[in-house]
């Protein structure tokens, strides 16, 4: 298993003194990606936490990952400030919100709105097709030129006890979630959880292309998009060339 670092703020920044310098000794220590988390409706201070989180990854050079709960047009306008920064701080491809649950919350219109921004800026939006939530519209927002990518959340703890690592059985959920029926729509579904989750995290020399290790996951499937759908139980790894 390769596990990429990631200082996350769960408890907020601004509300918890002492959390900045945290995370700014984690990213001197080698941390990879640093986290926000609902700016206005934990923290009380959009603007300080974006500023500070910003900041951060300027200096450092990480990326951002800001988990966003916010609801409605408080989530709509806290993703527009982090489109505006993003852009600002020439942080384009390095930003991803996950969640963005504001997304599901409105008219299509509206979200599509906010998802020319998002698109403008180069921030990727995570959907782990929560089952008790409004989730951003993927297609759309995938046509509108936003990168839609998808994760599994927590494993199997208190705060999320469906999390089992099965990214296939993930890009089912969404499918299933989204209303997802042609083969192109499938198949976006499959590129949530490899190429477009490989893109945004930063996963160099990725995919079945000549000169890259040998590492991937087969399943019996006619194509991608049947994998989607019937989640073949019985997977084959292979990892830098070894069948584990």
């Amino acid at each position: 298993m390769r596990i990429q670092l990631v200082a996350f703020p769960q408890a907020g920044v601004m509300s918890c003194p002492g959390t900045a310098a945290v995370l700014e000794q984690a990213l001197a220590a080698g941390v990879e990606v640093l986290g926000g988390i609902d700016p206005t409706t934990l923290d009380g201070d959009a603007e300080g936490q974006l500023a500070l989180l910003f900041g951060l990854a300027e200096r450092y050079g990480v990326r951002l990952d800001i988990h966003l709960h916010e609801p409605g047009e408080t989530g709509l306008a806290q993703l527009l400030r982090i489109a505006a920064r993003t852009r600002a701080a020439g942080l384009q491809g390095r930003v991803a919100v996950s969640h963005a649950y504001s997304l599901g919350d409105v008219p299509l219109a509206r979200a599509l709105q906010v998802g020319e921004a998002l698109a403008t800026a180069g921030v990727a939006i995570m959907s782990n097709a929560p089952g008790d939530h409004p989730f951003p519209p993927l297609r759309a927002l995938h046509d509108a030129g936003v990168r839609v990518f998808a994760g599994n959340d927590n494993i199997r703890d208190c705060w999320w006890p469906y999390g089992n690592g099965d990214l296939l059985q993930r890009a089912m959920l969404l499918g299933y979630r989204s209303g997802f029926y042609t083969d192109a729509d499938l198949m976006l579904a499959l590129d949530m959880v490899t190429t477009h989750a490989a893109q945004v995290i930063g996963l160099r020399q990725y995919g079945l292309v000549e000169g890259h290790p040998a590492t991937f996951v087969a399943v019996r499937a006619d194509h991608g998009p049947a994998a989607v759908a019937a989640v073949p139980v019985e997977r084959r790894v292979v990892v830098d060339g070894r069948w584990l």
